[in-house]
């Protein structure tokens, strides 16, 4: 009889924690964080993608739409309140969609973590692959392996080709996949490079998954966190139909700087997809509560229009400032247009072209400066060197001071 007092997949989750190492770090140090007059020698996260520079514009909303009424504290529909889903979908087909969606193809869910593990549990079986481009965000391992025991199949890209995905390398990675592959899983504006993705690449990805014969789901968290000349266009727009094949994902914690909500949606016309979903919808119902509060929002269709082009002009402004500084310092970065974060190039960095050495890298920087970045190979990137910095998470005058800190500790001052 086995020791433990869990089950096998409990304690595998003991052995084994899904947590990575750098979020490890952050929730350790988190609680001593930079203040430039109690705490100057304090933590600065660079590595968690949250939008902390429109809390302003928010909280007077917010509290405004707080006068819940007796049925919001019911039980209602597991994937969303019929009223929360008509505003929803009104609001995506007018801001994010490019054109109307029916309030019976979204569901509302905690978080964008849960609608891609719930989605993903419905269209794979265990054992069985789903493609992700890399460098790719790093929770997507989290989402699809720990409880659906999928497989992720990354397909790599490389900095030679300034990380561009092309049909081919898909084809091949499908070709040489010795599991069952059941999905692409495709984030656009992409994590962690801020790539907004022209009209005839959403097409190509389309064609590609319709040849292949297998699901395409686009992550189009950050639709409206565009601040470069690119403008985002998302792949509903490209068909009349979605189809049984084609799936959206998108929440609040980006665009409206919600995380902490835990409120991502689904946009699928797949009805049987719809009612798989459903069917497990109960473990990751979203309070009525919030709901209510979120509809009222987004159902201010001028407020959401001011909103919506105040916030991506804050980004810009607080990515200019960012690369400035790290010109000034002579630090490479990878241009970014959209999201909360581009890549540093530290290749020149390491000791070594190896992963150990970018541990080692990641590891100085964070003992010397405080100041926590994304490994790339928490990316997946194919190779050593770069690594996320997220750089709408922090005051102004907190990134000011954590770019100066890297700069030093790579100069060697």
């Amino acid at each position: 009889m086995s020791s433990s007092s869990l089950s096998g997949r409990g304690q595998r989750l003991v052995d084994a924690p899904t947590t990575p190492e750098y979020f490890r770090v952050h929730s350790e140090r988190s609680d001593a964080p930079y203040d430039g007059a109690a705490r100057p020698e304090g933590y600065i996260p660079f590595c968690v993608a949250e939008n902390a520079l429109v809390f302003d514009l928010l909280r007077s909303k917010m509290d405004a739409c707080r006068n819940v009424s007796a049925p919001w504290l019911g039980y209602q529909s597991m994937t969303g309140a019929p009223d929360f889903k008509a505003k929803l979908a009104r609001f995506m087909s007018r801001k994010i969609l490019g054109r109307e969606i029916a309030p019976l193809h979204v569901a509302a869910l905690a978080g964008a973590g849960s609608v891609l593990e719930i989605l993903f549990h419905a269209l794979a079986d265990a054992g069985d692959a789903v493609l992700v481009p890399t460098p790719s965000y790093a929770g997507f391992w989290g989402d699809l392996e720990t409880r659906d025991e999928i497989s992720i199949l990354p397909v790599h890209t490389t900095s030679e080709e300034g990380f561009r995905l092309t049909p081919e390398r898909l084809e091949q990675a499908l070709r040489e996949s010795k599991r069952r592959v059941r999905a692409l899983l495709f984030t656009s504006p992409n994590n962690p490079l801020g790539t907004v993705y022209r009209e005839e690449e959403l097409e190509a990805i389309l064609r590609f998954s319709e040849r292949a014969g297998i699901h395409v789901v686009f992550d189009e968290i950050y639709a409206l966190s565009v601040f470069g000349r690119t403008p985002f266009t998302s792949v509903a727009k490209r068909r009349p139909s979605l189809g049984d094949f084609v799936h959206i994902v998108w929440a609040f914690s980006k665009d409206f700087a919600a995380s902490g909500l835990r409120c991502g949606t689904l946009v699928t016309e797949n009805r049987d997809l719809m009612a798989a979903v459903e069917g497990l919808a109960y473990w990751a119902a979203v309070s009525g509560d919030t709901q209510f509060m979120l509809g009222e929002m987004i159902s201010d269709e001028a407020w959401v229009d001011t909103y919506a082009t105040v916030m991506p002009q804050r980004l810009g402004d607080a990515y200019r400032a960012f690369t400035a500084r790290l010109d000034a310092g002579s630090i490479p970065y990878l241009p970014s247009e959209a999201g909360f974060f581009f890549l540093l190039d530290l290749r020149r960095y390491l000791s070594a072209p190896t992963w150990e050495a970018e541990d080692a890298l990641w590891r100085r920087l964070l003992d010397e400066t405080n100041v926590n970045l994304t490994p790339g190979s928490a990316c997946r990137i194919v190779e050593p060197g770069f690594m996320r910095l997220c750089f709408a998470g922090v005051p102004g005058e907190t990134g000011a001071v954590g770019v100066g800190r890297i700069a030093r500790a790579l100069s060697g001052r």
